[in-house]
């Protein structure tokens, strides 16, 4: 992806919804500012509460790292917490604390600053409430995983209500969701991105798998 972007005037790379619990904030916002500077404003930060509790195998990489593997309300406002640092990283010329629930800092600060200002656009992925009030507050764009648009719709809907209680057009949030791509099946790809834009999506992410014959493909 790096060599792709850097050799082209539109695309913006980055990663969508990496879970914010793999890195304390301070080095995600040093990352991803970092990458932005490199690839000279067209970076999008992509951040999400991380896997289900729910989901045993997601786990696996928590114990594989030594890192804790806390329930779905720690991570939701951990989150909040660390959207909250890097934000003023980003946008504060001088060191500051920050002594929150989940987060402390002393004498924080990030150098360089992003190109973008106020910031790289924030990607948020998640469907639950509570992650979605992160995205109401925080996201410019919204990503849902995909699959029932109805419930996306749905969601999207509680979305607008979170940003109308916190006075927030939601409008200014984009609704971002994921479709797979069908090599040997073009015409369920079309259907897939139809329903996604008839459900409100407008930004439609391909996921696309390894092609038949790579090692790793199905």
């Amino acid at each position: 992806a790096r060599p792709a972007a850097r050799g082209s005037a539109r695309a913006r790379p980055g990663l969508l919804a990496a879970g914010h619990r793999f890195r304390p904030p301070r080095c995600l916002a040093r990352l991803r500012s970092s990458g932005d500077v490199v690839f000279s404003g067209r970076f999008d930060f992509g951040i999400g509460a991380g896997s289900r509790p729910s989901a045993p195998i997601a786990r696996r990489e928590y114990e594989a790292h030594g890192l804790p593997f806390h329930d779905a309300a720690h991570a939701v406002g951990a989150l909040a917490e660390a959207l909250t640092v890097i934000t003023r990283l980003w946008s504060e010329d001088e060191p500051f604390d920050f002594d929150g629930d989940y987060v402390h800092l002393t004498g924080a600060f990030c150098s360089p600053k992003p190109v973008q200002q106020p910031h790289p656009p924030i990607v948020i992925g998640g469907g639950a409430t509570a992650t979605l009030r992160v995205v109401a507050r925080y996201a410019d764009v919204w990503n849902f995983q995909g699959g029932d648009m109805a419930d996306g719709a749905r969601r999207s809907v509680v979305l607008a209500g979170l940003c109308t209680e916190i006075g927030r057009d939601p409008a200014a949030i984009i609704r971002s969701t994921n479709v797979p791509v069908y090599y040997d099946r073009p015409s369920d790809t079309r259907a897939g991105i139809d329903q996604a834009l008839d459900a409100g999506f407008r930004h439609i992410v391909l996921i696309l798998s390894a092609p038949p014959g790579f090692p790793g493909s199905r």
